[in-house]
């Protein structure tokens, strides 16, 4: 499956109102991608390019204090990136730029670019909500919507899309996607039920299998795993390593361990400085 392009998705001309609510019939037009066979499939059965995502003298704000300073760096497609470092290195912040959740922050700015395989998420006219559907997010804490059930948990994406969905595909793509989530063996008798009433490994599961319900191109995840216990955060590990065969995935994690083990490129990030970034067996142990 070819990556879909940004300015397939929505318009670039610095037209605001008009130019904004075309990026969304755009984005709805697009609607979700279903599988053409009658068995839905894991999202890792047949391989796709994936984005590259490329950050160009990178700064970002919080009012007048500067979180993360000049970031130049190549986040390569069909790999696991991780963004390592102390306590408020501006690793989560340079993590939340990628898909414009920075801007959501009062007093938040950023300078530089930002491009999903050339095209700049930034520009001028260019939907963020829509930005946001190619580049996912799944957060520290698992977030199942707590009034939806399992299905619609997966299945939200979809209705917020404007493209009517019918029952068949719904049901088709929220079976791929709790399958591709390594989920649905274990929920697959119980979907009707609260997605808040499953472990705390499988709402983190439900809130991936959430995220790639709509086809995205890459996948933040930030410290996926720190509120996990050992057993749930190796199938999220492996989750993420089946997984990149079809999306670009950057990870924050203060594990240095989970960094080496999860990653082919890691970037470490100090005083809102990146000081490094490469081959993560490089980083680890080159002297």
């Amino acid at each position: 499956m070819e990556g879909r392009k940004l300015k397939d998705m929505f318009g670039t001309e610095s037209k605001p109102g008009a130019e904004a609510e075309e990026g969304r019939i755009k984005m709805s037009q697009a609607g979700p991608v279903t599988e053409t066979s009658s068995q839905p499939q894991d999202v890792a059965a047949s391989a796709r390019r994936a984005k590259t995502l490329e950050a160009k003298e990178v700064n970002l704000y919080y009012g007048d204090f500067h979180a993360v300073e000049n970031v130049n760096m190549t986040i390569e497609p069909n790999k696991v990136t991780a963004l390592i470092g102390s306590s408020g290195c501006g690793k989560t912040t340079f993590l939340r730029s990628l898909n414009r959740m920075h801007e959501l922050t009062p007093g938040a700015t950023v300078k530089g670019s930002i491009k999903l395989d050339g095209e700049d998420v930034y520009a001028n006219g260019v939907d963020p909500v829509a930005v946001r559907s190619l580049i996912g997010m799944v957060f520290q804490q698992p977030n199942p919507f707590p009034t939806m059930s399992i299905y619609d948990n997966v299945a939200a994406g979809l209705n917020f899309n404007a493209r009517k969905t019918s029952k068949s595909q719904k049901d088709e793509v929220v079976e791929r996607s709790l399958r591709g989530a390594h989920l649905w063996d274990e929920v697959k008798d119980r979907l009707q039920r609260p997605g808040s009433g499953l472990s705390g490994g499988q709402q983190q599961r439900l809130c991936i299998a959430r995220a790639i319900s709509v086809n995205p191109e890459v996948i933040l995840m930030d410290e996926p795993c720190s509120a996990l216990d050992p057993i749930a955060t190796a199938r999220i590990e492996s989750l993420m390593d089946e997984l990149k065969q079809n999306y670009c995935i950057v990870i924050v994690t203060h594990s240095m361990q989970q960094a080496a083990r999860v990653s082919q490129l890691t970037a470490f990030f100090h005083m809102g400085f990146l000081v490094e970034e490469g081959d993560t067996t490089d980083v680890f142990t080159a002297r």
